[in-house]
């Protein structure tokens, strides 16, 4: 089994990931909430209901979600839903044929650091997935 202990460096270096993705989070679900219309604009061109109900509910499934990541008792569940969430925005720009690097793979630039961040900051993470051979 994996060591349990966490280096200083290594913590850190997870908080700062994960504070990353969190940051992102917080922004999205900030601009969905008044919401911008930017925000509702884009909605409808990605073929979502262009209406500020729809952007605030999206924007309260984001801050549930966000606040179990951040959550150390429940961070492990909060990024499975932000996967999912990340997931279902993938999922919408391969249907509308986005562009693949700037748009469609968007999600796994944020999903990929948010996970690394948890897997550094959570031993019992690195048990169960470790990276060795």
């Amino acid at each position: 089994m994996a060591d349990a202990t966490i280096s200083k460096p290594q913590l850190w270096a997870g908080r700062v990931l994960s504070g990353l993705a969190v940051l992102f989070f917080l922004m999205d679900a900030g601009m969905k909430i008044p919401p911008a219309p930017q925000v509702i604009t884009t909605m409808a061109e990605i073929g979502w209901p262009a209406t500020a109900e729809m952007a605030r509910t999206l924007a309260a499934i984001l801050l549930v979600c966000t606040a179990l990541y951040v959550w150390p008792r429940t961070s492990v569940l909060g990024a499975i839903l932000l996967t999912g969430y990340l997931g279902g925005a993938i999922a919408t720009h391969l249907r509308i044929e986005s562009p693949l690097f700037s748009h469609t793979l968007f999600s796994l630039y944020i999903a990929g650091p948010m996970w690394l961040g948890l897997w550094l900051r959570n031993a019992k993470l690195r048990a169960l997935v470790p990276l060795e051979r």
